[in-house]
């Protein structure tokens, strides 16, 4: 009966018919089409050595992974910051060497500008990788003619030499040419160093400020000695811009006769002289500062405008031996606790919070820019911690709690600051809890030349004026990768009054 009915309608409505017959078959063909896309997909995204092999792809915080399979409008553009910190300190680490057999970084079809001899921009698409990287991974391309390996930019990408790498992440910048208030850039070589019973401890910075450099600008070294209980004594010298050497490429720095001299082994050579504020002869700085292998900060840059501010620390672990003499009496250092970090940006307005400790066998740092003067609407707080083997995580706390039970003096006045402080967080099944008991503080007055960082940060209009610089124990605790973390040590901190 169903065949009678078909033949009459074809017969009686033979074009209605056949436009019926049409549209059914065009609809099957774009399911067939589609299903096989859609196989095709599949089978690319289980195929390890279409992303280079391996078991792990990183892609940006947030990124949608369907979206990076299709090539749609949210996959254009994304890149990963810092990289090679990921390939150093996180993939290719001993930490995981167990686990991670060879690991290969690519860069595939980015989109660049050409610009030829004529002035034309020309869009192309690049990619990059490390010859030796992909062949560990059994991802090299058939090579028709000749040899593709590293050369020594791969070489240094991959596998820099101590030096190489202090200077790839402690050079000096110069101000970007959009930037505000560009007679406030500021930009220093930090370092601190404890003496072996925790009762003295130096701040040493080496700071270049102003319109660099074709407006005025200048250069100063600024040297304080703390003792426990005492009042810190200060030293400094000026150094006019035509006496300044530094390097966009290297830490490498002169100021007059102060210098900052990496060694062939990635030491610091650390010499100044400075003169005593109140008159009390001259000191001398002549330290070499060694930072522990792969306890570092890559750096970090924010802001744009009116905020610009960048820090990179070389040294989060480090030891210092040398001495610092002031007239004839000597501060004699051997092996002796030190830090190191870089900072850079323009800074009317910032503040910031900040510290580093040595807690056992692990170091942390913390820190957090404000761009205003108080605390409202301020962004968590960025705590990093490594050990003996690198990086081992990152938290977030929220804030820190202080209890202000200090006083001190400064300018005739007498504040509050911080006795005691306390923060945490918790990501997943990870926690941490740092609590700080100061034993020292002293307080700076940042609208006079004597600001504790430099004349080159004075007048900086704050609505929290006085600059916080503290000694103290950390005491580390909480749980990592399902690890218990404990630890107690001596270290360095920074707010706002």
């Amino acid at each position: 009966m169903i065949g009678i009915l078909a033949r009459r309608n074809l017969t009686l409505r033979p074009w209605r018919s056949a436009l019926l017959l049409g549209g059914f078959g065009l609809g099957v063909g774009v399911m067939i089409v589609l299903l096989a896309i859609g196989e095709a997909m599949l089978t690319q995204a289980r195929d390890e050595r279409l992303v280079g092999g391996g078991d792990v792809t990183v892609l940006p915080e947030g990124i949608d992974v369907e979206v990076m399979k299709t090539g749609g409008v949210g996959g254009l553009f994304f890149s990963i910051n810092n990289a090679r910190f990921l390939y150093l300190q996180l993939l290719a680490s001993a930490r995981d060497s167990a686990r991670v057999r060879a690991v290969a970084p690519q860069i595939a079809d980015k989109v660049l500008y050409l610009r030829t001899a004529n002035g034309r921009e020309v869009p192309v698409r690049a990619t990059g990788e490390l010859p030796s990287r992909s062949a560990a991974v059994g991802a090299v391309p058939a090579i028709a003619e000749g040899a593709w390996a590293d050369d020594d930019f791969d070489r240094r990408w991959r596998a820099p030499t101590p030096s190489e790498l202090r200077s790839d992440i402690d050079h000096f910048h110069l101000p970007p040419r959009e930037v505000e208030n560009r007679d406030s850039w500021a930009e220093w070589h930090y370092f601190n160093v404890l003496s072996a019973d925790r009762k003295r401890w130096a701040f040493l910075s080496f700071i270049v400020g102003g319109d660099v450099p074709a407006g005025e600008w200048g250069g100063q070294v600024l040297l304080t000695l703390h003792q426990e209980g005492k009042p810190a004594r200060r030293f400094s010298a000026t150094v006019p811009s035509t006496a300044i050497e530094l390097s966009t490429w290297s830490a490498d720095l002169r100021l007059g006769d102060a210098t900052v001299t990496i060694q062939p082994d990635g030491r610091y050579a650390v010499r100044a002289r400075a003169t005593a504020d109140d008159g009390g002869g001259d000191a001398t700085v002549d330290l070499t500062v060694a930072p522990a292998p792969g306890a570092f900060f890559p750096g970090a840059a924010v802001g744009g405008g009116d905020l610009v501010s960048g820090y990179a620390v070389a040294g989060l672990r480090a030891e210092a031996t040398g001495s610092i003499c002031v007239r004839s009496t000597c501060e004699r250092y051997e092996a002796a606790q030190g830090y190191h970090d870089h900072n850079w940006g323009v800074w009317r307005g910032v503040t910031w919070e900040w510290g580093a400790a040595r807690t056992g066998s692990m170091t942390f740092l913390y820190g957090r820019v404000q761009p205003r003067g108080d605390a409202s609407g301020a962004a968590p707080i960025f705590f990093y911690l490594v050990d003996s083997l690198g990086f081992r995580t990152l938290f977030r706390p929220k804030a820190i709690d202080y209890v202000d039970g200090l006083a001190v003096r400064v300018g005739g006045r007498t504040i509050q600051v911080p006795s005691r402080a306390v923060f945490a967080d918790v990501r997943g099944d990870d926690s941490v809890r740092v609590e700080l008991v100061i034993e020292d503080a002293t307080a700076s007055d940042t609208r006079t030349p004597r600001a504790e960082r430099g004349e080159m940060l004075a007048a900086r209009a704050l609505a929290r004026p006085y600059f916080i610089q503290m000694k103290g124990i950390a005491r580390l605790t909480g749980r990592v990768g399902g690890v218990p973390i404990r630890g107690e040590g001596t270290g360095f901190f920074e707010t706002y009054r």
